[in-house]
């Protein structure tokens, strides 16, 4: 009998963790069974969303908060396995990515800060559950993400299609599967993070839903211009960023005084979104080459985006990884159930071509989630 293994992934959203539960079985060869969006507890999240914010915090406030994200973790695997209907003896091991404070790869040292105690997740859960999958790569010289280019070559290669997966999360980040070649990945630049911030500042909403908003307004081609120019656009790869880079101080630092109604930005953040999408497709395509555009993430369900996304790709094809057989919001948290399978098995789960690392590296570390009887 197969087991099962759960993945748990909060982002740069922080209004909760995506659960998933899969095993390796089916077409693609990891199928997800059962898939819950558990939410924050509204103190929690504002609490999460302030210590972000504020860029400075006392220990006390982080370790309480990891101690509180770690406990609603386990309540998402608890309420995932529920909602399946699946006892815990059939569940291999749980894969937490944590909830990310900042992700540093430029720092001296680099470092990345995941929090959400996974102590917590094993002793509630009594499951195997593995963690801190992305400072095992830092510390091997990666860029410690992105990690789940590894799920993207492993369930979507195609031996005769060029693929490129783009995930659209608060980050965009893009995985080019050739036929034939070592995957390349690399994050684009900002996904949903800048759509989000403005839209929570100006309306009091967490997001545009289906980009309702920003179809209202007007790209300001100044504005956008103007956003394009930051280097980390033509940083050489491998390269990853953060909501830390992407900020509303980022932003703030290029807006103009009459930047105009707040529709009009929200319109040039999505137009800006497209753009460095598209733009990483088509400075990697080969000429005459067939290739398809997969989607995922959060960032699928913004109708705006995908249609301006569509508009900037021209005649390349655009499929959300869904019609493959693994919906765009479930992804990313199977990707770290995938991860977690990977270490079980003592294998490689990062990409030396994607990250930088020096070479594979089994990441993470295991916390027994079994109680001594002795």
């Amino acid at each position: 009998m197969q087991a099962f293994y759960i993945g748990l992934i909060s982002g740069t959203s922080r209004d909760g963790i995506e659960a998933a539960l899969a095993l390796a079985e089916g077409p693609l060869g990891w199928t997800v069974r059962a898939h819950i969006h558990h939410p924050y507890p509204p103190a929690l999240a504002a609490d999460l969303e302030r210590l972000t914010l504020a860029g400075s915090a006392r220990y006390n406030e982080l370790g309480q908060l990891d101690a509180a994200i770690g406990e609603a973790f386990a309540d998402a695997a608890l309420a995932l396995m529920r909602e399946a209907g699946v006892d815990r003896d059939a569940v291999r091991a749980i894969g937490s990515h944590g909830q990310t404070l900042f992700h540093g790869p430029d720092a001296s040292p680099p470092f990345t800060w995941q929090i959400g105690d996974p102590f917590r997740i094993a002793e509630r859960t009594g499951i195997d559950t593995v963690a801190l999958f992305r400072q095992r790569d830092m510390a091997a010289g990666g860029e410690g993400a992105p990690l789940a280019c590894a799920l993207h070559a492993a369930c979507f290669s195609h031996p005769e299609i060029t693929r490129a997966v783009v995930n659209i999360g608060g980050i965009s980040n893009i995985t080019w599967l050739r036929p034939g070649e070592p995957v390349l990945g690399y994050d684009c630049g900002p996904g949903n993070t800048l759509m989000d911030g403005w839209i929570r500042g100006q309306r009091g909403l967490p997001y545009d839903d289906q980009g309702n908003w920003s179809a209202q307004g007007r790209v300001l081609e100044p504005l956008l211009a103007n956003l394009l120019e930051d280097p980390f656009f033509i940083l050489p790869t491998p390269k990853t960023t953060g909501p830390e880079y992407f900020s509303p101080e980022w932003l703030a630092r290029h807006l103009p005084p009459d930047a105009g109604a707040g529709a009009d930005v929200q319109a040039t953040l999505t137009e800006l979104t497209a753009t460095v999408i598209a733009d990483a497709v088509q400075a990697q395509q080969h000429d005459g080459e067939l290739c398809e555009v997969l989607v995922c993430g959060g960032g699928t369900r913004n109708t705006d985006l995908m249609r301006r996304l569509g508009r900037r790709l021209g005649g390349i094809s655009v499929v959300e990884t869904g019609r493959l057989g693994l919906p765009a919001d479930q992804v990313e948290a199977a990707a770290f159930a995938w991860l977690a399978r990977q270490t079980i098995h003592s294998q490689a789960g990062n990409l030396p071509a994607v990250t930088g690392a020096r070479g594979p590296r089994i990441l993470g570390c295991l916390i027994p989630g079994q109680i001594p009887t002795d």
